[in-house]
Order: C-alpha cells, then sequence, then structure tokens
C-alpha cells in the first residue's frame, strides 16, 4: 500500500510551473493574460476533465456563502472553477509540496489568490478546525489513500453538521488484476483502489448517509474515445496537457487506464453523502 512519501514522490515534477509557463506561451498567453479556462487542460487531473468537474461539482450544490474543502486539490484547477463557477471560498490540501506550490502561484496568475487557499497537507489528519466547512470534494484522490475509514473520519470531523461531501474517484468495479503503471501509480503496492461499496462503508460509518451514487464508465469510455480521435490528428501532444503532469510515460499510463476500464476492471464513480445532523 502506498505511504505518504511515495505519493508525494510520484506527483513531485521538479519543473512543474516552469513546463506550465512555457506551454502557456506557446498559446501565446503570459501569468498577466492567462484565465482558469486556459489552464483546464493540465490542471483537470482526473478523467472527464472539465466537462466532469463541473456536473461532478453540481452535485454537491455550492454557493456563494460556502467555505469548501478540496481534498487533494492537486493544482488547484478544481478549487479555481469551483470559486470562480460558484463564486464560493475554497482551501485545498495536497501531500505534493509542488503542486501546492505551483497552485498557489497560478490562483494569483487568474486572481483568485483571495478565494482560493491551497497548503500541504495529509487529507486523514488535516490541520482544520472542527466543523469549518460547509461543503467538501474530493476528484481522483482515494486511490492513493488506503485508510478510508480515516479519510471518512476526517471529513466527517471537518464539516459542518448537514454539510455535502462529494467523492469523484477511480474505484475498483471488477476483480482481475489491474495494467500498470496508471496515473496515480506506477505499480500495485503504490495503489490503494477501492471499491464503491468499501468507501460507502467508511462514510456510514463515519456518520454519513449516502444519498447518490454514479457509475461514469461509460462517460470515461467516450472521453478517452475523443482523446484518441483528437491525438490521431494532431502532430504532438498540445501545449498544455495532463502529459505535463505524468512526463514521458504519460501514453503508457494512458493506455493502461483506457484498457482497465475498457475491461470493467475500475470506473470513475461518484458518491454524494450528507453529515448527518
Amino acid at each position: 500500500m502506498p505511504d505518504k512519501n511515495s505519493v508525494a514522490t510520484h506527483y513531485t515534477h521538479g519543473g512543474l510551473l516552469g513546463a506550465i509557463a512555457d506551454g502557456l506561451e506557446k498559446l501565446g498567453k503570459t501569468p498577466d493574460s492567462v484565465l482558469v479556462d486556459d489552464l483546464g487542460p493540465v490542471d483537470e487531473f482526473h478523467i472527464g476533465g472539465r466537462v466532469a468537474t463541473e456536473s461532478f461539482l453540481d452535485q454537491v450544490a455550492l454557493g456563494p456563502d460556502d467555505h469548501v474543502l478540496d481534498v487533494g486539490c492537486g493544482l488547484g484547477g478544481a478549487s479555481r472553477f469551483a470559486a470562480q463557477r460558484y463564486n464560493c471560498r475554497v482551501s485545498g490540501v495536497d501531500l505534493t509540496q509542488e503542486f501546492v506550490d505551483a497552485g498557489t502561484a497560478l490562483c494569483s496568475w487568474v486572481g483568485l489568490a483571495d478565494r482560493v487557499t491551497l497548503q500541504q497537507g495529509d487529507a486523514t489528519a488535516t490541520s482544520f478546525a472542527e466543523d469549518a466547512f460547509d461543503k467538501a470534494y474530493m476528484l481522483h484522490v482515494g486511490m492513493n489513500i488506503p485508510d478510508k475509514a480515516a479519510l471518512a473520519r476526517e471529513l466527517f470531523r471537518v464539516l459542518r453538521p448537514g454539510a455535502t461531501l462529494g467523492i469523484y474517484d477511480v474505484m475498483r468495479v471488477g476483480g482481475d488484476d489491474l495494467s500498470f503503471p496508471v496515473p496515480w501509480a506506477t505499480n500495485p503496492e503504490d495503489s490503494a483502489v477501492g471499491s464503491p461499496a468499501e468507501y460507502k462503508q467508511a462514510l456510514e460509518a463515519a456518520g454519513f448517509v449516502i444519498t447518490a451514487e454514479r457509475n461514469r464508465r461509460e462517460f470515461a469510455v467516450e472521453f478517452f474515445a475523443k482523446l484518441k480521435a483528437a491525438a490521431s490528428k494532431a502532430d504532438g501532444p498540445p501545449a498544455l496537457g495532463l502529459h505535463i503532469l505524468m512526463g514521458a510515460t504519460a501514453p503508457v499510463k494512458v493506455r493502461n487506464m483506457i484498457e482497465n476500464i475498457a475491461e470493467n476492471r475500475i470506473a470513475p464513480v461518484e458518491l454524494i453523502a450528507t453529515k448527518a445532523g
């Protein structure tokens, strides 16, 4: 099972902000002119990108008076989108310091530093106060967290009574072994993919009530088919894209992800839950 150091090491790039700036320059953008939507191709590190984010966060029902927790925020792409789209205040936490540092710079570039704050930390043991948040969400995070029960208990602790929690994670839906590497892990020892039943058991044991569940496998298949079609027409990778985060192994990671989903071993699944009052 993955530990905190191996997870942070897996995602650390070494020159991430510079690589993003280089990609923006190819698009004719600078830190002074870049918009939230320009960053979407590189900072929405989950299946479906911005389209999936919007569909998912609409179900969490974010509002302008909400203080929202982004669990495993990465570069803060969903945090910035949420702050702009729903006019809410967002705090993000992520294990990887480079993601937090680069994401903080990106928030400044797009003028959202006053509404989005990112910090390094462990999602199962945050520094946030009890009952601090009105809503919380996580996108493709639990695959790196072995202790789903500890995660659920911590989320329950920091959410106010009646608060909504949304989870959009890659989950195990079949029994066959996964092909590696994948975007979140190089080998099986670094992967902590859980089933929907495991998530629900952990959430309910912590005190949450599950209100909705949606398997997004068909959406994922369509998403990857569109990516493949676009790539076949292009001369090379786009100026900005998830290949920047995944590095030289991006093609094999994506190929294995597609295979694992096609073989119905895993699927992206949404869960919506409420903290009992």
